[in-house]
């Protein structure tokens, strides 16, 4: 395969971001996900065969090292602030499990709510295969439901008993269910989304990435309530084996999605306001997010006798349009990746062979078996990566927002790729 880029034979253009405001090109919208706005198209830099940093313009030299350094410090915050709520939040939520499960019922919930974690887990790893998010963000992400959000639902959630007073044990025990829990619980997962958002909003800009974080914060949250419901029915139950079978069944084999369907549609409506607008709409996003959430949740936590008709005609169709929405979104991300990378190919950065490599589920397979044959697998992956990220970034160029400074990104990354190129190559 080529690793060699293609110049053009005209000299360097006077301005390399030169275009903007000009007719949209005919496949500039290969999706209904990366739409763009005509006044905010704009040519890819050109490759002339100079050393890249030649074309950046001087006005943008400075954005580099600025959004570096806010992008670096908020990633550090986030593992650090992660890590420390984590930690703090488990002297009141490992009390907590104990006192409602006790030593035998914690161990058995324990190693019973790995599995259907795993399901999650392994779900997030298909949606997030094309371009994977960094391990520490989804370290956050899962820290943030196993612990932070179950405090934070432990601390909040006896205002709201106080709050709505209810002599009648049956009705506090709906009112729970129905209102409390979807409010509370969809909240505190939530906020973990809206950090990440603030925090770490390179990689928060499309509902793709929404749905990945969400994922996690909700995988994490249900592993923590499995160790609850599995070891309770083991501690509280006259017939242990058989109550245990019977909750698990519910919630591990029939319902291991169901809180990654409730946070996931909050993670998608904030992918996609992060991706169209400013930070300040993404915010509002999460609090129009939070309605279908809390309204998911609470329907199903509203299945009463009813239950089996309710899950086969109501939950098992949600399901499934959840998992058609997301195969949907994984289709207009490849196509929108492959669109852009396109745009730079036409600029001199790649060859439309190469394209089809980066770009294509079959092209990506064919170029790590070619790598790897030649002991190259590791810096091929990072070359796809790197790619990936680059189409991502001019993306958030035509989006018309920060433009600079994410011009000023693109020109680091297209100088990565080179450097990856070359190593792929000798």
């Amino acid at each position: 395969m080529s690793m060699h880029p293609r110049y053009p034979a005209s000299g360097p253009p006077e301005d390399p971001y030169r275009g903007a405001g000009a007719p949209l090109p005919r496949d500039a919208n290969p999706s209904w996900m990366g739409h763009v706005q005509p006044e905010n198209y704009r040519s890819a830099p050109g490759h002339q065969g100079q050393p890249v940093d030649t074309v950046v313009p001087p006005q943008v030299q400075g954005a580099v090292v600025r959004a570096g350094r806010a992008r670096s410090g908020g990633l550090l915050g986030l593992t650090i602030g992660g890590s420390a709520l984590g930690f703090l939040s488990l002297f009141l939520v490992v009390p907590f499990l104990l006192s409602n499960t006790g030593p035998a019922g914690f161990m058995v919930g324990f190693l019973a709510s790995l599995i259907p974690l795993s399901v999650v887990l392994l779900a997030v790893y298909v949606i997030d295969k094309w371009e994977p998010e960094p391990k520490r963000l989804l370290y956050f992400a899962f820290t943030w439901g196993a612990a932070v959000s179950i405090a934070v639902t432990l601390l909040i959630q006896p205002f709201f008993v106080v709050g709505f007073q209810l002599s009648d044990g049956a009705d506090l025990q709906a009112y729970m269910a129905t209102v409390q829990a979807p409010i509370v619980e969809e909240f505190a997962k939530s906020l973990g989304l809206l950090l990440l958002l603030l925090l770490a909003r390179k990689h928060f800009d499309g509902p793709v990435d929404g749905v990945v974080f969400a994922f996690t914060i909700a995988g994490g949250f249900a592993f923590t309530e499995n160790i609850l419901y599995f070891g309770r029915a083991i501690a509280e139950s006259a017939d242990p084996a058989s109550d245990f079978a019977q909750v698990f069944f519910l919630r591990g084999v029939m319902s291991p999605f169901a809180h990654a369907i409730f946070t996931g549609t909050t993670g998608l409506i904030m992918g996609f306001a992060a991706r169209r607008w400013h930070s300040g709409a993404s915010v509002a996003a999460f609090f129009v997010g939070l309605l279908p959430a809390m309204f998911l949740h609470n329907r199903w936590n509203s299945m009463g006798q009813g239950f089996l008709v309710d899950y086969i005609l109501v939950q098992v169709p949600i399901f499934f349009l959840a998992v058609g929405g997301i195969i949907l979104l994984r289709v207009a991300e490849k196509r929108l990746t492959r669109q852009r990378l396109l745009e730079y190919s036409a600029a001199g950065w790649f060859t439309p062979a190469e394209v089809e490599l980066l770009a294509t589920l079959g092209g990506r397979r064919t170029a790590l078996s070619w790598a790897g044959s030649y002991g190259k697998k590791r810096q091929m992956k990072e070359f796809l990566k790197a790619a990936t990220q680059l189409a991502n970034t001019r993306q958030r160029i035509l989006s018309g927002r920060d433009v600079q400074v994410h011009q000023a990104e693109e020109r680091q990354q297209l100088q990565r790729v080179l450097a990856l190129r070359a190593a792929v190559a000798r």
